[in-house]
């Protein structure tokens, strides 16, 4: 081949493989920020642990940049900053049925996101709050009436976190979680 012949097929090569569909998502994916949003799901029936699932591919959930979901858990794919967030969406159910007109009070409603890091040695509570449903209120003769009651516990912070570190989520009253798409969410994202 002479040379002339040879830079021609290098210039082919050089073009096909920029536009070839795998090349542009490697490159888009290189500069794609490690991000993953899980979806929630809770099943009383099938549940194990009596615990909310987390999955991925469903709905909204994704996951790009090394983050994986490994036995319900996120996995820190570099070390850096990054946001962390949950939301729990719950509907409960303030009349009791075993006394006609007495209904919940102050049932407590909790979530709380965890981390497991090697260098640290055990697990460490990142965030949590609580909250209480059935408060005794002007408007409690209507969530006695069987409407419920709504609210949501949402999470976010920075927090510096290191390779191989894993998060997950603990929630009291799982069977009290409503897990329509977009109201029970977990997930990370690199700054």
């Amino acid at each position: 081949m002479t040379q002339s012949g040879q830079t021609e097929a290098l210039i082919k090569e050089d073009t096909t493989e920029k536009t070839d569909h795998h090349y542009t998502l490697r490159r888009i994916s290189s500069k794609a920020k490690a991000a993953i949003h899980l979806e929630g799901n809770y099943d009383d029936s099938k549940s194990v642990k009596d615990q909310l699932e987390w999955r991925n591919g469903q709905g909204q959930a994704f996951a790009q940049g090394g983050f994986q979901l490994v036995n319900n858990q996120i996995v820190i794919p570099q070390t850096g900053l990054y946001f962390i967030y949950s939301q729990a969406s719950f509907r409960v159910s303030c009349s009791d049925a075993d006394e006609e007109g007495a209904g919940k009070h102050l049932t407590p409603l909790s979530h709380r996101i965890w981390r497991y890091s090697d260098s640290i040695g055990n697990r460490a509570s990142l965030m949590s709050a609580v909250r209480s449903a059935c408060q005794d209120t002007a408007q409690e003769d209507s969530y006695r009436a069987g409407h419920g009651w709504y609210n949501a516990i949402y999470l976010g912070a920075v927090f510096q976190l290191n390779k191989g570190d894993r998060l997950w989520t603990e929630t009291n009253q799982p069977s009290e979680l409503e897990t329509d798409e977009g109201k029970t969410f977990f997930g990370a994202f690199a700054l």
